[in-house]
C-alpha cells in the first residue's frame, strides 16, 4: 500500500515540476523571445538544475513545441468562455482580441514571428490549429450578428472567416507591418474595426462607435 502512494505522489510531484516548467518557459519565450531564451536561461529563473528539464523536455525543440500547444489550449479555453458568456458579437470579438493580447503579454507580432522563423514545423501545426479554432468561432460570430441583426445578410460567412483568419496573420507579418513604424496594437484595432464595417449594419455601425467611443479597451 505504501509503495502505491508513494508512486501517486512521485507522478503528482513529476507533473507539477512538467506544469511549472511549461508555464515559466511559456512566460519567457512569449516576454523574450523563442530564438534568445535557452535551457539554461529557464533552469536559472526556476532555480532548478538544466538536467532536471531535460527529465520532463528531451530538447529545446520539444521543449518549444509544448509549450505552444499549452498556450493555445489555455487561450481556447478563455475564448470559449467569452462566447459562453457574451450577448453581442462585436464585443465578443472585442473582448477575444483583448484576452488574447493580456495572454501574450501585448506581444503582437514577436512570438508568432520568431515562431515562423526558428520553429517553421511547429508554427505550421500551430497554425492549422489556430485555423480551426478561430473557423468555428467566427463562423459563430456572424451567424449571430446576422440574427440579432448587427451583421449584414447574404454575407457568405465561409469567405469572410477565411478573410478574417488571413487578415490576422498577415498584420503579424514583421516584414509587412514593422512594428517600428506600425504598432502592433494599433494595426490589429484597425483590423477589427475594418472587418467590422465591411460586415455590419447601420445598427452594427452605429454599437462599433458606441464601444471605441466608450471603452478604452477597444481605442485605436
Amino acid at each position: 500500500m505504501f509503495k502505491v502512494f508513494y508512486c501517486i505522489f512521485a507522478t503528482e510531484l513529476i507533473n507539477k515540476m512538467r506544469d511549472n516548467i511549461l508555464k515559466k518557459a511559456a512566460d519567457m519565450f512569449i516576454t523574450l523571445g523563442f530564438k534568445s531564451v535557452t535551457m539554461d536561461d529557464i533552469a536559472n529563473e526556476m532555480s532548478i538544475s538544466k538536467k532536471t528539464i531535460y527529465q520532463h523536455f528531451s530538447n529545446k525543440t520539444e521543449l518549444v513545441k509544448n509549450v505552444t500547444t499549452y498556450v493555445f489550449s489555455s487561450i481556447a479555453c478563455g475564448i470559449d468562455e467569452i462566447i459562453e458568456q457574451s450577448t453581442n458579437p462585436i464585443e465578443e470579438l472585442y473582448d477575444i482580441k483583448q484576452f488574447v493580447l493580456l495572454q501574450l503579454k501585448n506581444e503582437a507580432v514577436s512570438p508568432s514571428y520568431q515562431l515562423q522563423k526558428y520553429y517553421p514545423k511547429i508554427y505550421i501545426k500551430l497554425k492549422k490549429m489556430h485555423f480551426e479554432k478561430m473557423h468555428v468561432c467566427i463562423i459563430n460570430n456572424i451567424n449571430k450578428g446576422i440574427k440579432m441583426g448587427l451583421y449584414r445578410e447574404g454575407v457568405n460567412t465561409e469567405l469572410i472567416c477565411r478573410f478574417y483568419f488571413s487578415g490576422m496573420t498577415n498584420i503579424k507579418d514583421e516584414e509587412l507591418f514593422p512594428s517600428a513604424s506600425f504598432d502592433p496594437i494599433r494595426v490589429q484595432n484597425e483590423f477589427l474595426e475594418y472587418h467590422l464595417r465591411g460586415v455590419c449594419t447601420l445598427k452594427g455601425i452605429e454599437k462599433v462607435e458606441q464601444l471605441i467611443k466608450q471603452n478604452t479597451n477597444y481605442e485605436k
